[in-house]
């Protein structure tokens, strides 16, 4: 099997085009045990994929452990995050963070230089890798702080935090840096401060949403910054479950995702081979990041990956209006397989 790559950004690291998502890995909105974190990783790594990402908050360190344990003598290309640190003393009720059976910790955020280089030392000693390649801020912005509490972060970021994440890149610590957040906004802010390598942009850029079309995406071809795709099932409504945006989806997104699944329908596709093929469409995108709780929900993304579309899907999609019209449209070849 032929594995397509791509570069993040304009450093010299290539990821396959599908990687593998840590948030679940730590019990994110359902537990997960960790025979089933480590089934996920290792059924990726088999398959031939070498990037997975990973975070301090997902369950405060639960996911960082077993990625770590899960690609450790492993050819990898490594994402984690900085901007929360996680101090000792359980969370008093970790589902408000929507955590399930973490460690005892509870999240701090810290965007400043030291907050950043502290972040990045204790992933080190929680992955057990002396090696971490892509380091991304993690969470900030108005959606995630609100206004007030934003500007505050956003300005340790501009004064502190980013001075050190340049630093480490510089020094070659990490060889990317980056945002990891939901939201366009804070992206394009954070243009204006620096050097970015990559943005992990979640749920934006799906066949449900395409918003950054309009300016980010624009700005980051211009900046010679690339996008990571996470979320591409939209929490989970685009593989038939009721989440969207971490909730419970409105009526308005339920339509539309029937829409689209309906058009799917007609063509012969399942809706999640299309979720998964429509953001690489876009030269932009390095990379996909679906999240999984079990090798065999894993094993099942492999095999959407490793489907075909027909051309007509997308012509159909972007005739009923519900794709962007300066979408980039899929070629319908598979993501995985022998002729990829």
């Amino acid at each position: 099997m032929v594995i397509q790559t791509r570069q993040i950004g304009r450093s010299t690291l290539n990821v396959t085009l599908l990687g593998i998502g840590g948030a679940p890995l730590g019990g994110n909105f359902a537990d997960v045990d960790r025979s089933d974190a480590l089934g996920v990783v290792r059924s990726g790594f088999e398959a031939g994929l070498n990037f997975v990402d990973t975070a301090p908050f997902y369950g405060f360190g639960r996911s960082e452990r077993a990625v770590g344990d899960a690609i450790r003598g492993r050819d990898y290309i490594l994402s984690t995050k900085v901007g929360r640190l996680l101090e000792p003393g359980a969370h008093p009720n970790p589902m408000d963070e929507g955590m399930i059976d973490p460690l005892p910790f509870h999240p701090v955020y810290d965007y400043s230089y030291d907050g950043v280089m502290r972040s990045f030392e204790a992933s080190q000693h929680r992955l057990g890798l002396d090696r971490i390649d892509i380091l991304l801020a993690h969470d900030i912005g108005e959606m995630q702080h609100g206004p007030e509490l934003n500007a505050r972060h956003f300005k340790d970021l501009s004064n502190g935090g980013y001075r050190a994440m340049d630093e480490l890149r510089s020094n070659g610590q990490v060889r990317a840096i980056g945002l990891g957040v939901n939201e366009n906004a804070v992206c394009l802010a954070a243009l204006e401060i620096g050097d970015w390598d990559t943005f992990l942009l979640a749920g934006r850029y799906t066949l449900l949403e395409q918003t950054p079309l309009d300016d980010l995406i624009p700005a980051c071809q211009a900046a010679g910054t690339s996008l990571i795709i996470g979320g591409p099932f939209n929490s989970g409504i685009l593989v038939g479950r009721e989440m969207w945006n971490y909730s419970k989806a409105p009526e308005s997104v339920v339509d539309r995702v029937k829409k689209i699944g309906d058009i799917c329908a007609d063509n012969g596709v399942d809706l999640p081979v299309a979720a998964l093929q429509f953001p690489l469409a876009h030269p932009v995108v390095s990379s996909i990041v679906p999240g999984a709780r079990t090798a065999a929900e894993f094993q099942g993304i492999l095999g959407w990956a490793a489907s075909s579309t027909p051309t007509q899907l997308w012509v159909d999609l972007k005739s009923a209006g519900l794709l962007h019209s300066d979408a980039p449209l899929p070629d319908g070849a598979p993501i995985l397989g022998a002729n990829s």
